[in-house]
């Protein structure tokens, strides 16, 4: 990267860093149960929801719960049952037709990070249905209150449901955008561990280290502060004790352990950013389809490695502090074996080094929208051009 586009991206970070403390910023009130929808929806006098979620939801009964005391309430309901993973804009257009077609004035979505990013891409068009979908990705484009949003997540790993962040496909070009303003931030989490007893263990593996990607990209950014900082630090402590279990469903506890630390991990990034690991996942999942969080744990320690001496200190005091690691060790001998044991991690987890299916005819073209995506947005440690991107896909497997 040239010194121009290297200052540049250095002083777009700063003007957000200052501006952070003053941002609009909030936390989703918290629901532990999402039996506890109906009586939030009579105290605002919201009379007809649009269920966000996919087939698999429905098919296990995970929204059996909600529908039940739905009914109970005499609250009537429209479902949009179509999500997929790394949904389009054509997809979020369909749930938005719904939406304004049966009259709906409020969303409430449960699953994965798709169904959240699908319901607040219909929100999104809610607020303003004078403008697509495309014309509303990038930043602070959505300045209007959107329908009220409850966010169910049902893995614990995207975040989604504290996020600002409306991610989806552009089904012309492949490529992963995000759609981001202070008004997608949904009004509340329900953080109901039962969703995830369901979860095979693959995904939840998956899921958890997303959340783990999350915390690490936020602590080794530039545009930390002391919440984002505790908020990384905790969920990074409750990852590493809690994500085998949880995969295994060995332990209720470890699930409520994760499913919050997913949730803090997740306020954290909305506030400072994530980091290169998300722009290429962004471009793998755009492009071929693949899984968020397996992309991004495959490529989490081969960018912390590359990174070096730029992350050394920073990935030394998450590791100390979140109690990962009591050796006392030199900074840099701290942060590799904190690599290492996220690398060591990922093996128990079942997550290769390296990801299958990336075609070296294609890693141009995906260089090029992970670096739009990156710079000058994501703070991250040290600044790389499209020759460094480029080593990173080589490195996570394109052949």
């Amino acid at each position: 990267m040239n010194i121009a586009k290297k200052v540049y991206c250095r002083v777009f970070q700063l003007g957000f860093r200052i501006a952070l403390p003053i941002l609009p910023y909030r936390n989703p009130k918290i629901l532990n149960d999402m039996r506890d929808i109906p009586s939030v929806l009579k105290q605002q006098s919201l009379k007809c929801p649009l269920i966000v979620t996919d087939k698999s939801i429905m098919s296990f009964g995970l929204a059996k719960p909600l529908q039940e005391s739905l009914q109970s309430d005499e609250i009537s309901y429209v479902i949009f049952d179509e999500c997929v993973p790394n949904p389009t804009i054509e997809l979020a257009m369909k749930a938005y037709e719904i939406y304004r077609a049966n009259g709906c004035d409020c969303i409430i979505c449960i699953g994965g990070g798709s169904p959240i990013d699908v319901a607040k891409a219909v929100g999104a068009k809610a607020a303003r249905p004078d403008r697509s979908l495309a014309q509303l990705g990038g930043i602070m484009k959505i300045h209007k209150k959107i329908p009220c949003l409850f966010a169910i997540p049902t893995t614990a790993g995207t975040g989604s449901e504290a996020t600002l962040a409306a991610v989806v496909v552009d089904e012309k070009t492949k490529h992963k955008f995000a759609i981001m303003s202070f008004a997608l931030i949904p009004e509340y989490a329900v953080l109901d561990a039962s969703t995830l007893r369901s979860l095979p263990r693959h995904i939840a593996a998956g899921t958890g280290m997303d959340a783990l990607v999350h915390a690490v990209e936020v602590y080794v950014g530039r545009s930390t502060n002391k919440q984002t900082r505790d908020d990384a630090i905790k969920a990074t402590k409750l990852i590493f004790e809690n994500v085998e279990a949880a995969a295994d469903h060995t332990s209720i506890d470890a699930e409520k352990n994760m499913i919050y630390a997913a949730h803090l991990a997740g306020r954290a990034f909305t506030r400072s950013y994530v980091g290169y690991v998300h722009a290429v996942s962004h471009s793998l999942s755009g492009k071929y389809n693949m899984p968020h969080g397996l992309t991004n744990a495959v490529f989490l320690p081969i960018v912390l490695d590359m990174y070096g001496e730029a992350a050394y200190k920073k990935l030394a005091d998450l590791a100390r502090k979140a109690d990962v690691i009591k050796e006392t060790m030199s900074d840099e001998d701290t942060a590799k074996l904190f690599i290492k044991m996220i690398k060591e991690l990922n093996a128990r987890l079942g997550i290769p080094e390296k990801m299958e299916g990336i075609k070296l005819s294609d890693v141009d073209e995906m260089v090029a929208f992970a670096d739009k995506e990156a710079n000058p947005l994501y703070p991250v440690p040290v600044l790389w051009g499209k020759d460094r991107l480029r080593e990173v896909y080589i490195r996570g497997g394109a052949c």
